[in-house]
């Protein structure tokens, strides 16, 4: 069986048709989704980019690789030192590797060990095929790379494993123009209104809503005369239902592009025999906030909208009885990876916090997991439990969003985060604090390393793009009006601001 993992950065789930979207978006993933199985209740366990697909091809939360940050120290992986012998634990049990060991030819169609300067990403992969457009490429430049192959290499004797990165969901927005606005006539979601951008408004945090695209509304790098698609379909700020408006429009015409290719990919298949024979997943390494916690087009946080990713799995032989059908059970998305090893023949490395459910897949919303943690240490430094309908975040760095150290959501009634019971609800807020607590405890005790990567962002004085222009942020707040939003964060920070000379 070759297995097709498709890798859309920045995809939510809740933006698609088969999750229950009511705009067009995704009738190609809608159609996988309905000869398949859709999981609702699956998680990055590390957020965003670089910590997500180091925890997915290791099989290893952020905490066991040292890998939770965009930058310094812990964007790289823990180094053994003098007892690390000839292959490495970062290499060896990984996804890739482990198909390879089983005489998959692995082949990877992705710029992102490039892009983040994440070269163990690589290991395990045959044949690479960088795209070659550092993560800015339009799915119309990935999907001819892989068609070509499936037409050249797809009928060898030997199954594959592949592992295909598109992005058009991640901002900045830049669809080709040409392809125009299916969304246009449209209503947005519902449960954004003018109440809430006024509230927004008034609050501070990079792209955030008034600063969309970071910590100022232009930067040089976005807009600078040469993307026009950018220009046109990128936010710069929310001073208006438009621009909200131009937001969702913008991600979703991202989403609904990368789906008419995927749909091409799968055409391949189809047209060369192969689609039979092909397990196909699909997935995200993070998913998106668009105005939820006041970030705009981004994935600031450990919460719902950064950390909970799509799961479609079309396994033939596996997944047709319950073809249509979508799974409630909670989990990480490593243990889809430890999942196919199991369907695969291969055992699950030891060393992996990825769990398989293979011989469960058949039994609905069966039991896997009662609470997930999961982290973010690239924006704000955030850990979060999961469990029931709650999620519960404690906050150690906020990225100048000016957050409260502890929020607790009921996702059943408050869908998109807006009332914190962190201060009503104390038996809960206990309870979340518990289960991250144990989570520590128990992975520092099954780690080589005594170290926790929170820790040492923290040390480093926070993440990478919140250390980046943070404290230039202040005077812009102040110059927007917001001074008090700037002097609780001076405070919180320990920033002592330069004054102005006579």
């Amino acid at each position: 069986m070759n297995i097709l993992y498709i890798d859309i950065d920045s995809l939510r789930p809740d933006h698609l048709g088969c999750y229950g979207y009511h705009r067009e978006t995704s009738p190609n993933l809608d159609a996988i989704a309905a000869e398949g199985l859709r999981f609702t209740n699956c998680y990055a366990p590390d957020a965003p980019c670089l910590p997500s697909r180091t925890a997915m091809t290791t099989g290893r939360c952020g905490i066991h690789t040292g890998v939770i940050n965009h930058g310094g120290v812990a964007s790289q992986p823990f180094i053994w030192g003098e007892d690390r012998h000839f292959f490495c634990d970062m290499t060896q049990p990984n996804w890739a590797n482990q198909f390879q060991k089983k005489g998959y030819h692995t082949v990877a169609f992705s710029p992102f060990a490039q892009r983040h300067g994440a070269w163990h990403w690589y290991a395990g992969f045959m044949e690479i095929h960088n795209t070659g457009g550092n993560g800015q490429e339009t799915a119309d430049m990935i999907a001819p790379q892989v068609t070509d192959w499936f037409e050249r290499k797809g009928s060898d004797e030997k199954p594959f494993f592949m592992w295909v990165n598109v992005w058009d969901p991640h901002t900045p927005y830049r669809t080709p123009l040409d392809y125009g606005n299916p969304f246009a006539d449209e209503p947005i979601p519902e449960w954004y209104s003018e109440e809430v951008r006024q509230e927004h408004w008034k609050q501070a945090g990079p792209h955030s809503a008034q600063e969309v695209n970071g910590y100022s509304p232009r930067p040089e790098w976005m807009f600078n005369g040469s993307r026009p698609d950018v220009e046109a379909r990128q936010p710069v700020s929310i001073d208006s239902m438009k621009e909200a408006r131009a937001m969702f429009d913008g991600y979703d015409c991202g989403v609904a592009y990368a789906d008419y290719y995927v749909g091409q990919i799968i055409q391949s298949l189809k047209d060369q025999g192969l689609y039979e024979n092909t397990a196909i997943i699909i997935s995200a390494d993070h998913g998106e906030n668009l105005g939820e916690l006041n970030v705009y087009g981004d994935h600031q946080t450990a919460d719902q909208f950064t950390c909970n990713i799509p799961m479609i799995v079309r396994w033939p032989g596996v997944t047709d009885d319950r073809a249509g059908q979508s799974d409630d059970r909670l989990m990480y998305s490593l243990d889809m990876a430890a999942t196919s090893l199991e369907l695969s023949g291969r055992a699950v490395p030891d060393c992996w916090d990825g769990i398989g459910f293979a011989s469960q897949l058949n039994e609905p919303n069966k039991a896997h997991r009662d609470t997930l943690v999961i982290s973010q240490a690239a924006w704000c430094c955030q850990r979060a439990a999961r469990w029931d309908d709650y999620i519960f975040i404690e906050t150690y760095h906020d990225s100048w969003h000016d957050y409260p150290d502890l929020m607790l959501f009921d996702l059943a009634n408050d869908p998109h985060e807006q009332n914190n019971l962190a201060e009503s609800k104390p038996e809960l807020l206990q309870k979340g604090q518990g289960i991250i607590a144990k989570w520590k405890e128990e992975m520092m005790v099954s780690s080589r390393f005594d170290i926790d990567p929170m820790n040492t962002v923290l040390a480093e004085g926070g993440s990478l793009h919140s250390k980046e222009d943070g404290v230039k942020y202040l005077k812009r707040l102040r110059e927007t009006g917001r001074g008090e939003a700037a002097d609780r964060l001076a405070k919180k920070h320990g920033v002592v601001e330069s004054q102005p000379t006579a």
